[in-house]
């Protein structure tokens, strides 16, 4: 057989014996899913996904996201096919340690992912994310003759990205934002892991995306590869043309190929079975032995070259671009990179010296809104937000400008409004952060981080540095009550690992806390280093500054430091945020009666733990009781004090009061760390 008798359903059939081969051995995984998209792969990966194996970070690139990551041997496969350094012992190793074909795709572990899914919705999330960036970068960049900044972003989803709410949340906004290169095929075979989705899922998803404002194409027969390629073109061409992103809907059928578990869910999250694989070989006339393909087959699924020539025609424009407009490429470049400007370290200790000059009494909030417009004339990526609470974070900043969109297109800002979708903000800020060019960061209550947990945390698997800026920090909030007052979260974001949390007491700890967040490092495409998110706690009322000596300004950025000290002190309070200025009174009243301590601050629990144990150990003093001090539940802190120390907190939700009030009632007061300490030093 020759390449051009090859047809694409063989083309498609190789993505299933590949598909069925490896979730048999690996005992465990998903074939229904790749079985049943296998001509859609095809479709896209061959006909339309602008790509170059060879060189899987190339920038212009199209970006393909499989938000039903279950399915992940669909995109094995067709990154083995297509000619990427996905060699076939890899997918023999299918779900095994250490190999490069996880049970759910990982971005950094396999060449051509994009972004780690798997909890579905948050890919289709991360594409709207992904889409935005590109549209974003191309109004900053692309001149006449010079789009160098022009690629789709395409995404797989299923049945259960759809039921999830953070799949209304995104495509709400990606309809108003009119992302009109973001494609979306719906993988609709009406099968999830319990049965029928008719049971539980009735929506009209036509009139659904329609109504966000998408253009919608029908009843596509996703078995049929020309169907879909036509779609796909239309989705192109209208789609793009209208300013509206495009979803696709393909009807498919579960496990296609399988004679006896095509159409159920049993096909969903088991491997078929030995008698069952040689059914379906026989059905599908595939004689060939597990994990081989034919040559011909190979041949016409291979991508590199055409994928070559794009990249090559791409860089013949960007040296025309860099040529005409040389300080733009550089600057794209740079931002793409991740790199920081020239000279940035000492841009950042010239604004923490003017900072500490001020000495300003600030709402941390406020005084994280004075730092990012000093850092947004410095750095153009950052691109900041907020989930309908701008004036309550303080994310904007004088002339940042609103990203708006309108019939014709979207236009440039660097404020997004993400209106009331926390989850969908965060997941939409990994996206951004995935794509490259922008350093993204958005704000919300603190309280309501619930609502964003799991894409902080999947930023945090991905070492993606994104910032979220999280107000209203504790019951300092007062009257809005339990519901919007934070006990439990600043100890719950702090035992998510790579996620960086900082909690300031005022302007100088605010400003080394933004410092870090930006110099954290960038992780992208295989290109994955030791960075992550950071989160920021930051106060709504304000808060005294804190005078420091040189050496006491320089070691803020450790995470903790003593911040102020008596002579033999007798026991270490420790404090974070707003308690920072509890704990520096109780010191004053512990040394009328003749007891001397030092004072901790430690804004940064994670970044305290990496230092090296003398310098802990110097801070925390050997030998001496401990007291820490923080306006939520008090578990935490015990790795800190241990157990013959104590933790001044609050185990239980808050009340509606005016906050002085509150920090009375609840035992938040200077009198109570200094009877703790007294305590601890009698025991």
């Amino acid at each position: 057989m020759s390449t051009s008798d090859v047809t694409p359903t063989q083309m498609a059939n190789a993505i299933r014996a590949l598909s069925m081969d490896a979730v048999q051995k690996a005992k465990s995984g998903h074939p229904g899913a790749p079985m049943g998209m296998a001509e859609m792969a095809v479709s896209l990966f061959t006909e339309h996904l602008k790509h170059n194996p060879v060189d899987p970070d190339w920038f212009d690139r199209d970006r393909f996201v499989l938000s039903n990551g279950h399915g992940s041997m669909l995109m094995y496969a067709c990154l083995h096919l297509a000619g990427y350094d996905l060699p076939m012992d890899e997918l023999r190793q299918f779900r095994q340690l250490h190999s490069r074909t996880p049970g759910h795709p990982e971005v950094g572990y396999t060449p051509g992912v994009e972004t780690t899914t798997g909890p579905l919705g948050q890919g289709l999330a991360n594409a709207v994310g992904l889409a935005l960036a590109e549209a974003l970068l191309a109004k900053e960049f692309n001149r006449d003759d010079f789009p160098v900044v022009d690629h789709h972003t395409y995404a797989f989803i299923g049945d259960g990205c759809l039921m999830e709410g953070v799949s209304h949340e995104v495509c709400s906004l990606a309809g108003t934002l009119s992302l009109g290169k973001l494609i979306v095929l719906y993988d609709d075979n009406g099968i999830s892991i319990d049965g029928q989705v008719e049971f539980w899922f009735k929506d009209d998803t036509a009139r659904r995306f329609e109504a966000y404002g998408w253009n919608v194409i029908r009843d596509v027969d996703g078995h049929d590869v020309q169907a879909v390629n036509a779609a796909i073109e239309a989705a192109k061409t209208d789609g793009q043309a209208q300013n509206k992103p495009t979803l696709i809907i393909c009807k498919t059928v579960i496990g296609k190929g399988s004679p006896g578990m095509a159409g159920s869910e049993k096909v969903h999250g088991s491997p078929l079975g030995d008698e069952e694989i040689a059914a379906t070989r026989e059905a599908l006339n595939w004689p060939d032995a597990p994990f081989e393909i034919p040559q011909a087959i190979a041949q016409a699924w291979d991508c590199r070259a055409k994928g070559q020539a794009s990249q090559k025609a791409w860089q013949a424009m960007f040296e025309g671009y860099s040529a005409a407009h040389p300080e733009l490429a550089a600057e794209l470049t740079r931002r793409l990179r991740g790199d920081l400007p020239e000279d940035f370290s000492a841009t950042l200790q010239t604004m923490l010296d003017d900072i500490n000059t001020q000495a300003q009494t600030l709402a941390t909030r406020k005084a994280s809104q004075m730092v990012l417009g000093q850092l947004a004339k410095e750095l153009p990526e950052m691109l900041g937000g907020s989930a309908d609470l701008t004036g309550s974070n303080f994310t904007d900043w004088p002339d940042c400008g609103a990203v708006r969109a309108d019939a014709n297109g979207l236009s440039f800002g660097r404020h997004i409004n993400y209106g009331v979708r926390e989850f969908g903000m965060s997941a939409i800020m990994n996206g951004i952060a995935l794509h490259g060019g922008y350093l993204p960061f958005g704000g919300t209550f603190l309280v309501f981080s619930d609502y964003s947990r799991n894409a902080i945390r999947m930023a945090a698997l991905m070492k993606q540095r994104v910032v979220h800026v999280l107000t209203h920090d504790s019951i300092g909030l007062g009257e809005d009550g339990p519901t919007h007052q934070p006990i439990e979260h600043a100890a719950s974001l702090r035992l998510i690992p790579n996620l960086s949390v900082w909690r300031p007491c005022d302007t100088v700890e605010t400003a080394v806390a933004w410092q870090t967040a930006v110099q954290r490092p960038v992780s992208r495409g295989m290109q994955v280093r030791d960075g992550g998110p950071t989160a920021l706690l930051l106060s709504r009322q304000n808060l005294p500054f804190v005078e420091r000596d040189a050496q006491t300004l320089q070691n803020v950025s450790r995470g903790g430091y003593v911040l102020a000290e008596d002579a033999q002190a007798s026991a270490t309070i420790i404090a974070t945020g707003s308690e920072v200025e509890i704990a520096l009174q109780a010191r004053d009243a512990l040394a009328k009666e003749g007891v001397a301590v030092r004072v901790v601050s430690m804004p940064s629990t994670d970044v305290f733990d990496q230092q090296d144990l003398a310098y802990r150990q110097q801070v925390l003093g050997v030998g001496l009781p401990r007291v820490a001090v923080e306006a939520g539940v008090r578990d935490f802190w015990f790795k800190y004090v241990g157990l013959e120390g104590a933790v001044v907190g609050i185990d239980r939700f808050g009340e509606s009061a005016p906050a002085a009030e509150l920090f009375q009632y609840f035992g938040m007061t200077a009198q109570a760390v200094a009877d703790a300490v007294k305590q601890v030093i009698s025991n």
